[in-house]
């Protein structure tokens, strides 16, 4: 736990940026299914698979959850429903309008996000040193998203809408996952996310008219991408997480555009510009040293309110 004079603390920054790489391996696994699916299928299977999965812990879930109050019932509602099903539909959504770059220039707000819901959800805080880690962090992760950083244009005002609802709802994901970690276990809250986003990821299937089926062939894909990106990573997740304040963990989740890129000049074909390598190696850079100070100095640069009562 983080506390104000930074003593006792396990931080696990590295564990949420690990958790982030692994979603970076997303694009190597989705792209060749978004040749054969709707966007809105793939991401209902991959909630049927991993849901599947963790039936078996369902009912422990269920019962940890009953002993909790209603704040963390909506908390769980918001994670599944909102996080992990409506978010990547919107962001999809945001892309199928024809503009690939509102997306991901809005999808940089939602570390800004994050940092204000923790300190309203959480009572995080933090010191003025914490902009000498997101400053340099966001400035890469903008470098990173375009191979020309001075000729970006942000049009469609529906587009934005709908990545900026995508970006609020991942940052309410980040720190509502603290939240309930205070009352319930990793796993618990793993197996709760996807039992409660399987429901409303078959809803978003049927407002939008795809369809639920799928064939053999679509079934390695399926699985691989269910469990890389989705239950392992997901797992090391919230097991970060419950050590991690929301407004460091976001900072460190920027891992995922680094994997991204690296997977994309290995395995598909993808150059990066001379800004872009830059901005690379700034994201590396600016989480490797938040972790670092965040480890090793007394004085953290974000600091949390003790949360009594937290899950072992």
């Amino acid at each position: 736990m983080t506390t104000a004079d930074g003593a006792g603390r396990a931080d696990r920054t590295w564990l949420v940026a690990v958790a982030a790489a692994l979603w970076g391996t997303d694009g190597l696994l989705r792209l060749p299914l978004a040749e054969d699916l709707p966007a809105g299928t793939v991401v209902f299977w991959e909630h049927v698979i991993v849901a599947a999965v963790l039936l078996p812990f369902l009912p422990s879930a269920l019962a940890a959850l009953r002993r909790c109050g209603p704040r963390e019932w909506l908390a769980v509602l918001v994670i599944g429903g909102g996080s992990s099903a409506l978010a990547t539909a919107l962001f999809t959504a945001a892309f199928q309008l024809g503009d690939p770059i509102t997306p991901l220039v809005l999808q940089k707000l939602q570390p800004v996000f994050a940092v204000l819901a923790a300190w309203v959800v959480l009572g995080e805080r933090t010191r003025a040193a914490y902009l000498f880690f997101a400053v340099p962090a966001l400035l890469g992760a903008w470098l990173l998203a375009f191979r020309d950083p001075f000729a970006v244009e942000i049009a469609a005002a529906r587009a934005a809408l709908l990545a900026v609802g995508a970006a609020a709802l991942w940052a309410a994901g980040t720190v509502l996952g603290r939240f309930v970690s205070g009352r319930l276990s990793s796993r618990d809250v793993t197996t709760l996310r996807f039992s409660v986003g399987l429901p409303f990821a078959a809803i978003i299937v049927a407002v939008q008219g795809e369809t639920y089926t799928v064939s053999w062939d679509n079934a390695l894909g399926l699985g691989l991408l269910a469990f890389v990106p989705g239950l392992l990573a997901l797992s090391l997740y919230y097991v970060g997480l419950r050590s991690t304040p929301a407004a460091r963990a976001t900072l460190a989740e920027l891992a995922f555009p680094v994997t991204a890129a690296i997977i994309g000049v290995s395995f598909l074909d993808s150059t990066l510009s001379v800004t872009q390598w830059l901005g690379l190696l700034l994201v590396i850079g600016a989480v490797t040293a938040l972790g670092w100070h965040e480890r090793v100095r007394r004085a953290p640069v974000v600091v949390e309110q003790p949360r009594a009562g937290a899950a072992p």
